[in-house]
């Protein structure tokens, strides 16, 4: 079959991210030439006005508005969607498959939502969709999902999949700093958006680790099968007594398979500091995977940002490319088996740090041991860590052995009910 000599490219949105694309495509063309063997030719670039000022410039003759001036142009073998959303993204991606055209996005939302509508279609439409950029930024971990650990039964993934709140948590351990602050700081800084409730609740977080369990458990893990708490409780004494106690907190996401059942959550969470996440910090990002096979492997780097992204955005582009010049067919989409159970997060079952102000008198804590006892949760240890004379009251630190969640909930509903529990500071599972 004869070769190629050029592969048109389209790409949708010219923010950041688009901007890092679309210069790596014309000031880094000769490059990006050499890797695939023919030159690629940016040949149309979607926007939402004409007129906003940008990082960096194209030019204008590229710049449109109408999305069918990419989705209808034959000469335009690649789609390239940066813009986000879900509703409008997701329809141009769909249209461009039916059009023959292959599809590379960062659109965690997109994939965490429809991703197995798409890959079904692109399979049907004998096109390529690729996805590294949604996941991690510049780590790749998505295609080492798809090919590398194929062969792996993959147990289990702990995550830190969200720059902003990894800065934040590390911020509030290192200068005993206030959430409110932290992200303050994080805002300054270009870290966190002005409205950051997407990342600071885990919702990011949970859109990711929806790829990433599908692709690992072969099964489709959609977000809102996923447990998903974020970071605002978090106060600065949490993170002293986890380093008191030989953890760091971080907001984790996790997945685990297990007798054919899959748990899938996020959320704060105390890791042991002898374990490399724990050492993860700032704007940096890290993926364990535990395979029968590969053992425990961890993917760390920058998780975010228009060079990391992408670089990965590039690699998809690149790879497709390469296979476009040489007319190789598309390598098959993902395969997936039967739904599998997805536990509710009331029946996983860990250690928990719970910290409560009581009053200070004889015979709280023996109240407080009998109703977690009365609900099967054994008391692994207890700090009294400051006191309030004028108050009368102390605050307690309690670490349990590994509890059913559903049982520690009613636990401490009947707890906080005692009239010697004055409040319940926080509740923070235990990731050993």
């Amino acid at each position: 079959m004869s070769e190629r000599e050029g592969v048109g490219i389209g790409l949708m949105g010219l923010g950041v991210v688009g901007s890092g694309v679309a210069k790596a495509l014309t000031s880094g063309a000769d490059a990006i030439t050499q890797q695939v063997g023919c030159p690629l030719a940016l040949k149309a670039v979607l926007v939402r006005d004409l007129r906003k000022k940008r990082a960096y410039r194209v030019p204008r003759a590229l710049l449109t508005t109408d999305p069918q001036r990419l989705l209808r142009d034959p000469s335009i073998d690649i789609v390239i969607e940066v813009m986000g959303g879900e509703a409008d993204a997701f329809r141009y991606m769909q249209e461009a498959i039916q059009q023959g055209k292959h599809v590379v996005t960062a659109n965690k939302e997109v994939i965490a939502k429809h991703g197995l509508e798409l890959m079904r279609l692109a399979a049907q439409c004998k096109v390529d969709l690729r996805y590294e950029a949604s996941v991690g930024g510049g780590i790749p971990i998505v295609n080492p999902f798809r090919q590398d650990l194929l062969a792996n039964k993959i147990t289990a993934i702990h995550a830190i999949i969200n720059g902003t709140t990894n800065y934040i948590v590390t911020r509030m351990a290192a200068e005993d700093m206030d959430f409110a602050t932290a992200l303050r700081q994080a805002q300054e800084l270009g870290y966190a958006e002005p409205n950051p409730a997407n990342d600071v609740e885990g919702v990011d977080a949970a859109y990711k680790l929806a790829i990433l369990a599908t692709l690992a458990f072969h099964t489709q893990i959609r977000p809102e099968d996923i447990h998903c708490e974020g970071i605002s409780r978090l106060a600065p004494r949490d993170f002293r007594y986890a380093k008191e106690l030989g953890y760091a907190i971080k907001l984790l996401a996790i997945a685990k398979e297990q007798n054919g059942s899959v748990q899938a959550r996020v959320h704060p969470a105390f890791v042991p500091e002898h374990m490399l996440l724990a050492e993860v910090d700032g704007v940096f990002n890290a993926i364990q995977v535990q395979g029968d096979l590969i053992g425990r492997v961890i993917f760390y780097g920058q998780g975010a940002g228009s060079l990391p992204t992408s670089s990965a955005i590039l690699a998809d582009v690149i790879h497709i490319a390469q296979n476009i010049r040489l007319g190789i067919p598309p390598k098959p989409q993902p395969q997936f088996d039967a739904p599998k159970k997805i536990l509710p997060i009331s029946e996983i079952k860990t250690r928990y740090y719970m910290r409560m102000t009581i009053a200070d008198q004889p015979g709280v804590l023996a109240r407080i041991s009998r109703v977690l006892g009365d609900h099967s949760i054994s008391i692994a240890s207890v700090i009294q860590k400051e006191a309030d004379p004028s108050a009368q009251t102390a605050e307690i630190v309690i670490m349990t052995h590994p509890a059913q969640e559903a049982a520690v909930q009613k636990a401490l509903r009947k707890t906080v009910a005692l009239s010697v529990v004055r409040e319940m500071g926080n509740l923070i599972r235990v990731e050993d």
